[in-house]
Formats: C-alpha cells, structure tokens, sequence
C-alpha cells in the first residue's frame, strides 16, 4: 500500500519539495533581508501554497471546466487590504502565484521546471538588488510653503533631500495651512543637505519678499519711545503741555 502510494504520488512530491525550496529561497533570502517584513513571509506563503494545493488537485482529478473556473472564482475573493503594501511586495505576490501555478501544474519535463524556477529567482535576484533600488527613489513629501516657481521648487527639494530630484509632480496644495504634497523621484547620493538658513533679528523692520512688516515702535526725537501712532502722539503732546 505504501509502495503504491509513493509510486501514484511521488511527483506531486517531488514538486512539492522543489516548490518549497524556491518560495522559501524567494520570500526569505531575496524578500525578507531586503525589505524586513516578516508579516508578509505568512501571506507569501500560503498564497504559494494554496495555488500549488489547487493546480494539483485539478491535475490529478478528473473536474469539470466549470468546477475548476469555480475554484479560481473563489481564489479571486482575496484582496489586498494592506495600505502599506508596496509595488515591489505586490510583485512578490505576483511571483509567488506564478511558482505555485508553475510547480504544480505537474510538467513531465523536470528539467524545464527547474529551469523556470531558477530564472524567476534570477531575475529577482538582479532588478530588486540594492545596486538598482539605490539608483532612484520615490517618495511623497510634505513641504511646507507653497512654491509657484519650479525651479525654487526643486532648488529647495535638492537642499533639503540631499540628492538630485529626477521628477516631480505636485499633488496636493493646501492654501490654508500652506503646504504642499509632491510626489519626487530622486537621484540619492550626489547632493549634500544643507540647514535651512537661520533667521537674524533687526533693530529696522523692512519689508522682505513682498510681506508686510508689522507695526514697529521707533524712537522720538525727545528720546521717548513711541508707537507711532498720531493718537499715542498727540496724547504724548497733552500730557506734556499740561505738565
């Protein structure tokens, strides 16, 4: 009986064991210590195993078309809830469906299984290396002020990322609060963040960049502090004269 078993069965388990492998090289070593979550390792592979559990059971029964659109109908009930996924863990998503359909459609020809395998990890391997995620960065950033000028715009970008701003894109723009949302790729690593400039206190208020400076007090020829007004002056005047 067990013989007959593992002679009925050893392909699904060998291909069990090979899927393993890959996910497992796929989600630990060229997922988890590049992006370091831990959360997303179960949801990789259930959804891994779960195909392979499918296309397996739909290789060795005998189904009925409509039976087996039913049971994709049903692994398409699942959503990607999460708001913090981003697009390179959508495309581990993405290549952990594509593992589980691959290794458990039952291909007789082994070798050509394991090659599929081996070039998915590959091409993971290059295109999601630090050497090309560090080349360009997309972030959105909130920046106080509203700029109509491009060029100040992505001068003060530059100074305060510390890098080369490749394109940006405004997306939001509070007139209220004034801040602004952009949406900037950047080139990281060839500029230097610089403080923003300190402000120094004046004993002359003058007006700066089309603002308004607020009342000043000036001093008087007397050498009475006054606050410039012609009702503080004549009052001033009386109290004087009366004196």
């Amino acid at each position: 009986m067990l013989t007959d078993l593992l002679n009925r069965y050893s392909g699904i388990a060998t291909s069990l064991v090979l899927d393993l492998v890959v996910i497992f090289l796929m989600t630990h070593f060229l997922y988890f210590r590049r992006h370091w979550r831990a959360d997303l390792l179960l949801s990789y592979v259930a959804l891994n195993i779960g195909i392979f559990v499918t296309m397996s059971v739909l290789t060795q029964v005998r189904i009925e078309i409509a039976v087996g659109f039913g049971l994709f109908a049903i692994l398409s009930i699942i959503r990607l809830r999460s708001s913090a996924v981003t697009q390179q863990e959508v495309a581990y998503y993405f290549l952990a469906l594509v593992l589980g359909l691959l290794n458990g459609l039952g291909v007789p020809d082994r070798g050509l299984v394991v090659a599929l395998n081996v070039v998915v990890l590959l091409v993971m391997l290059v295109f999601d290396s630090k050497l090309v995620r560090d080349r360009s960065r997309r972030m959105d950033v909130h920046l106080d002020g509203v700029y109509t000028n491009e060029a100040a715009l992505i001068a003060e970008l530059e100074r305060k990322l510390g890098g080369r701003v490749a394109y940006q894109e405004i997306t939001e723009i509070d007139l209220v609060h004034g801040h602004m949302l952009i949406d900037v790729r950047l080139r990281p690593g060839q500029g230097v963040i610089e403080p923003p400039p300190q402000k120094t206190q004046h004993h002359h208020h003058h007006a700066a960049d089309g603002t308004t400076p607020a009342p000043a007090e000036y001093v008087a020829d007397n050498g009475e502090r006054s606050t410039g007004s012609s009702f503080g002056s004549r009052r001033a005047d009386e109290v004087r004269g009366g004196g």
